[in-house]
């Protein structure tokens, strides 16, 4: 590691010369108290921003082994201290230096939600932020008093501002961490009270607007409040008792009038796989981590996925056990989501009657004696619901407001009025043996096993470096653009970016033709949990910007790219 007076002569040397210069500060420097690494050097003011690790000695901070002596510790305390470092950026205040992204310092800025990040790195002796940074210019001359105040001055003060414990909140340290393990422990104990889902009493569900994820303004929330039938109450690592509604493993639907906050209900328990930051408003939002919102997708591609439970004979004799296509219509691209979701293991399938496909949701009496059975292709999906839970363990939880057929297939039904949940099971059991359906059921043989598909790609090897994160939601793989809007339970830009890299990785590592989908999501994932972010990087040192998704949306990611080879 050169010292601060060798950097500060490089550096020095290089004002007033061509930006490309700057290419002479990459390596690893000691500035003062901490350790400057800077990987990768951006090559125009206009261009990608440098990307540069820091390393502070733990001294500066001194947290305890307690304190980040399990992986959940870990991940609420690297977070914390991201978000530390956001709040001292914004007080440093924006500083232009020039052309371009000149003067420009980049910290991953997390959301509403608790992720596992690359934008810290927790070690017994250091804490290393991983950013990036703008390099000043005039024009495309290098200014190096500029880019020596940015390197030993305003990070330094960042460092300073966001870790001495002369000015720290340890308090509040200790309830985020408190709050995400006991978010973690009510989730694991979901399955051992027999529920999928859990919304606390008194969150706030609402958000503040269609783009934001904020909470609503209070004096204009409703509070949920769960029905007594449904109530239950859960104690926590912490001490802490909480009580709210609890939906079982089975069918649920929630149903209500338009604009009464079915959707709203829906979207919180879809966002419940995450835990929130405190003042969300759905901290105790919980829901079981396999959970999966499906819909419908059209023009979406589909490799070799056995629909032949849903959508069957197929004019022309066409065969759906091995079912692709470029361009699926609403009810084949639900289908093979459906399939696909439970060969990656999801165990709850999220659903919303606006978004799936009518048709293959339901086939009522009158299309069934106009449209003979041996004349349609599609087993509508409320003749498997049932079927999914009894057979694979699969629950259903469904928005739905158009037909009543799916009462006689529910266990619970949730009445939504001005965004208050009531418990309507018994009501809608009397309503179906008042009146009775007079469709028939048109399942003519049970649903097949899951079987797994294996993913090869040798035309993707040689195009490693050509996979990467564009605009969100959009994966670009060498020339092709896979549009990730349907994933809907994705949340950050982070995300996105690492599935680029866990990609990149596992085409080197685990796509053989002969792994599983399934295993090659959930190693690459575990890869990163194991041995961090650092250990699935194509490139020198670790960008700060990687946020973890879940092995589900990862393979849910690699079913849509065209160009993917299956087994």
């Amino acid at each position: 590691m050169e010292s601060q007076a060798q950097f500060l002569r490089v550096l020095r040397g290089l004002d007033g010369k061509p930006y490309s210069g700057y290419k002479a500060i990459k390596g690893e420097y000691q500035l003062g108290f901490y350790g400057l690494f800077i990987d990768y050097v951006q090559s125009d003011p206009f261009a990608p921003p440098t990307r540069i690790r820091a390393r502070v000695p733990m001294d500066l901070l001194r947290l305890t082994a307690d304190e980040i002596s399990s992986l959940e510790q870990k991940i609420a305390t690297e977070d914390f201290l991201t978000r530390r470092l956001v709040a001292a950026l914004t007080e440093l205040g924006a500083k232009r230096r020039g052309s371009g992204r000149s003067g420009s310092i980049l910290i991953a800025n997390p959301g509403q939600v608790v992720l596992a990040r690359s934008s810290i790195k927790i070690s017994p002796d250091s804490i290393e932020v991983r950013m990036s940074i703008g390099l000043p210019a005039n024009g495309r001359r290098i200014r190096a008093k500029d880019a020596e105040a940015m390197l030993l001055e305003d990070l330094p003060f960042l460092f300073d501002l966001a870790f001495s414990r002369s000015n720290f909140p340890f308090d509040e340290l200790s309830a985020h961490t408190t709050l995400y393990i006991d978010q973690c422990a009510l989730r694991t104990s979901l399955a051992e009270s027999d529920l999928i889902a859990f919304i606390g009493d008194g969150a706030v569900l609402a958000r503040r607007n269609g783009v934001s994820d904020l909470p609503m303004d209070e004096a204009m929330a409703v509070h949920f409040q769960s029905p007594v039938s449904l109530r239950v109450t859960q104690k926590l690592p912490s001490g802490r008792t909480v009580s709210g509604m609890g939906i079982k493993k089975g069918v649920t639907l929630i149903v209500g009038g338009g604009f009464h906050g079915k959707s709203t209900l829906l979207h919180a328990i879809e966002f419940g796989i995450y835990n929130h930051v405190k003042g969300d408003g759905r901290e105790w939002c919980i829901t079981d981590s396999q959970a999966v919102k499906i819909r419908a997708e059209d023009g979406r591609r589909v490799s070799r996925v056995d629909i032949s439970g849903f959508i069957n004979h197929l004019p022309r004799g066409r065969s759906t056990t091995a079912f692709s296509t470029q361009d699926a219509s609403g009810s084949t691209s639900q289908s093979a989501a459906i399939v696909e979701a439970m060969e990656l293991g999801a165990t709850v399938l999220l659903m919303d009657e606006d978004t799936c496909a009518t048709n293959f949701m339901i086939r009522d009496a009158r299309m069934q004696m106009l449209i003979m059975k041996e004349k349609e292709p599609i087993t509508p999906f409320v003749d498997r619901v049932r079927e999914l839970y009894e057979q694979f363990g699969v629950s259903t939880i469904l928005v739905i407001g158009g037909s009543g057929d799916y009462l006689d297939a529910a266990d619970v039904v949730i009445n939504l009025d001005e965004y208050r949940p009531y418990d309507f099971t018994e009501k809608a059991k009397q309503v179906s043996k008042q009146l009775p359906v007079s469709r028939k059921k048109e399942v003519t043989a049970p649903l097949n096993p899951i079987h797994s598909r294996y993913p090869r790609s040798p035309d993707l090897r040689h195009r490693l470096e050509r996979i990467e994160a564009k605009a969100f939601p959009t994966l670009h793989v060498g020339e092709e653009f896979a549009d990730l809007g349907a994933l809907e339970q994705m949340v950050d830009e982070g995300q996105l970016r690492a599935m680029a890299a866990l990609m990149r990785f596992a085409l080197d590592s685990y796509v053989n033709g002969s792994t599983p989908l399934r295993t090659v999501v959930e190693q690459s994932i575990l890869q990163v949990l194991k041995n961090g972010f650092e250990s699935i990087s194509a490139f020198e040192g670790c960008s700060g910007f990687y946020a973890l998704p879940r092995a589900l949306e990862l393979g849910m990611a690699w079913n849509r790219l065209r160009s993917l080879m299956i087994r």
